[in-house]
């Protein structure tokens, strides 16, 4: 019986032992899965990692290691251009996305909303029945007898309302919109995307966005693309202290949005843009602390990263860091190097690494999973959480490139004129140098030996007796630096052709010609604004309109409200932006003046006006202008003030009587006009009293005349 207990035993623990070899290689399996995908595409970011590292030293001011100098250089000067072409389309970029104080996103119904209707009506003020029977003006139900009873088995509510319907439950309603007077509108499909509008920027600016639209805004126009990540769900501490002053923080679930810097970004190589990546993979660099913080997010596996931690710190620095970097350490870096994976997974290794997949999800034979990977260890696997399934990041390029995922910079459109700018100031510094001193050649067999030969003012030379001749010569060599500066002047001109921004647009003065005038510098401005015009249509396209329909989804998704529920579509409002607010203040006021002809006025949205004129002189228009339900309110209060501050006719004088018989306008200090009882200039047979039409045999106007 011991043989047989220890065979057992040992069949268990070699049992043990297959198991965990098994267990093992299933996960190493998965960890060659994705570190495969990242050398591949660190592989093909190669050439643009090498045009990024050059835009960079352009930007700072450094000669890259290509540069080599002879010995006859002595100049080193760098002239940063690019420095100021960058910052320039930067502030642009930013300029005409925040121009309204706001995110520029915004959330409109579609052109024939599904699911929701788009509007509704109802009869507000019904026709009575009987002459006895008053109106209930203020019940959009009717009222008893009204002739507009339901039918039996009739519900009020037979529309998609959307947000509505609690409120329209019991309300006779027809489809479309009002046609006349009576009848108040309701839009239900608009009133969700403005509270989905709401919604969405409130937790645009709790995550910080603008910021992270700032840093990826300087990305685009330096690198030529821009990364930003999210929406993630992350707890948001806010201060707070009990009745006893002890802190007492509030913790709410927010979405978050994050820059991802384009040096950290891995894209599939084979894709152009994100709807073509099949995997993205993020690179972190991340201290023991942040790592620790990852044990608070779900689904990130506690044990493994404690012996993730107990193994230490094993970040492999990038060949481009130390370029990056204005100092080269020579100690380790006490961070970890954290893989995150997004992207296509095989089911079935998904299910080795004991991944649940949802029964309507185990037909497919690929998924879309979210992996973590540090010091060669699984620390996180799960399914995207997201639905409908899509890898959350968007890159937006500067300047399209339609064969490749990066797109182009400022720093790169002017790599060439930069290169040329700097030889031309070296040499025109190096010629300066040089034709700003006298070479001096001196004949020794003329002078007495053993003296010095140091020149300065005052300085005398021995010479020796013997044939007559000078014995001390100057060569003063010619000054070209200014051919060389001419030539740096057109190389600065072709910068500007080659990014689309003219040295004006940045602030060089002496601007001669047709930009001399304010009327000729708005042209050329206006002209100078078409190479940003295609830039923000790339940030409408490719980062704000997938940003926004993320966001949508991610309230229907986790933070589902009936309020938000519509038939909606996320649209980007930077191109809106596009033109100065001068120009669009100028326009606005003279529609605003055209549309204040009463035949025209009917035709024009005042409200939409107004606030458009709050947006172009840079104010909140939810502070200064009213909603429809404010600016009825306040056309009342200004209507009975009006009524208030009107004379009142003298006690016993109709002031109804336009002929004056029974006071008139006599006796009120006011001059007669012509017609008027009183004006002397009226002809006899006009001045009549109040006479009756049958006395007259005919009709009789305001003021007594007969026709």
């Amino acid at each position: 019986m011991a043989e047989e207990n220890i065979t057992m035993d040992d069949e268990a623990i070699a049992l043990e032992d297959v198991n965990d070899s098994e267990a093992d290689y299933k996960v190493s399996g998965l960890i060659d899965f994705v570190y495969s995908r990242y050398k591949k595409a660190e592989d093909y970011r190669e050439n643009d990692e090498d045009r990024w590292l050059k835009a960079y030293r352009n930007y700072r001011g450094i000669y890259g290691p290509d540069v080599q100098f002879t010995e006859a250089e002595k100049s080193r000067v760098f002239i940063k251009i690019t420095k100021t072409k960058t910052l320039a389309a930067y502030g642009q970029i930013v300029d005409v996305l925040f121009a309204g104080n706001k995110f520029p996103l915004s959330v409109e119904p579609t052109e024939l909303p599904e699911g929701v209707t788009e509007d509704v009506n109802t009869k507000l003020t019904p026709e009575p029945q009987t002459p006895m029977q008053e109106p209930n003006l203020d019940s959009p139900y009717g009222f008893e007898g009204d002739g507009a009873d339901f039918p039996k088995g009739f519900t009020a509510n037979q529309f998609e309302l959307g947000p509505l319907e609690d409120k329209l439950a019991n309300v006779k309603l027809e489809e479309g919109a009002g046609t006349t007077p009576d009848k108040i509108t309701f839009s239900p499909a608009m009133v969700a995307a403005k509270q989905m509008q709401k919604k969405i920027t409130d937790q645009l600016e709790e995550s910080n966005a603008s910021k992270y639209l700032r840093s990826t805004a300087f990305e685009m126009a330096l690198f030529g693309t821009g990364v930003m990540k999210g929406p993630f769900a992350v707890d948001k501490e806010y201060a707070n202290w009990d009745e006893d002053g002890n802190y007492d923080p509030k913790f709410k679930t927010v979405p978050q949005v994050n820059h991802v810097s384009v040096w950290n970004f891995y894209p599939d190589p084979d894709a152009h843009n994100m709807e073509e990546a099949q995997y993205v993979i993020e690179r972190h660099k991340l201290s023991r602390t942040q790592l620790r913080q990852l044990k608070k997010r779900p689904y990130f596996r506690s044990q493994v990263i404690d012996d993730v931690i107990q193994t230490g710190e094993s970040y492999i620095k990038k060949h481009w860091e130390d370029d990056l970097s204005d100092y080269q350490p020579e100690h380790g870096i006490d961070r970890f190097e954290v893989i995150e994976y997004w992207g296509m997974c095989d089911t079935e290794m998904l299910i080795e690494n004991e991944v649940e997949i949802p029964k309507e999800l185990q037909k497919f034979d690929e998924l879309q999973a979210n992996i973590w990977i540090c010091n060669k260890k699984l620390i996180r696997v799960v399914l995207n959480p997201f639905k409908p399934a899509k890898i959350p990041y968007m890159a937006s390029p500067y300047e399209l490139n339609p064969y490749s995922f990066f797109g182009v910079g400022i720093a790169e459109n002017m790599d060439d004129t930069q290169t040329l700018m700097n030889g031309f100031m070296r040499m025109a510094v190096d010629n300066a140098v040089l034709s700003g001193n006298l070479l001096i050649e001196v004949d020794e067999t003329n002078l007495v030996p053993g003296q010095d030969l140091s020149v300065y003012p005052g300085k005398i030379f021995r010479r020796q007796g013997g044939a007559p001749g000078q014995a001390i010569f100057g060569t003063k060599f010619p000054n070209v630096s200014g051919e060389n500066m001419q030539l740096f002047d057109k190389a600065r001109v072709l910068a500007d052709e080659s990014t689309g921004f003219p040295s004006f647009a940045h602030g060089q003065t002496g601007v001669m010609g047709v930009g001399r005038t304010a009327s000729g510098i708005s042209m050329l401005m206006n002209a100078a604004s078409g190479g940003i015009k295609s830039v923000i249509k790339n940030v409408d396209d490719y980062l704000l309109r997938p940003l926004g329909e993320s966001l949508f989804s991610f309230n229907m998704q986790f933070d589902y409200d009936s309020k938000i529920k519509g038939d909606l579509e996320v649209r980007a409002r930077g191109t809106e932006s596009l033109m100065a607010n001068e120009v669009r203040s100028q326009r606005l006021m003279q529609f605003l003046g055209t549309a204040s002809n009463p035949a025209l006025a009917p035709f024009a949205k005042f409200q939409y006006i107004i606030r458009e004129i709050a947006k172009a002189m840079d104010l909140d228009p939810d502070k200064v202008t009213n909603n429809m339900e404010e600016a009825a309110l306040q056309a009342k209060i200004l209507q009975e003030m009006q009524m208030k501050q009107q004379p009142q006719p003298p006690a016993g004088v109709n002031p109804n009587d336009p002929t004056g018989a029974g006071g008139g306008t006599i006796g009120t200090g006011q001059v007669p006009t012509p017609n008027e009882q009183g004006f002397s200039g009226n002809e006899q047979g006009q001045q009549t009293s109040a006479v009756s039409p049958q006395a007259t045999g005919g009709e009789q106007t305001a003021t007594g005349q007969l026709q």
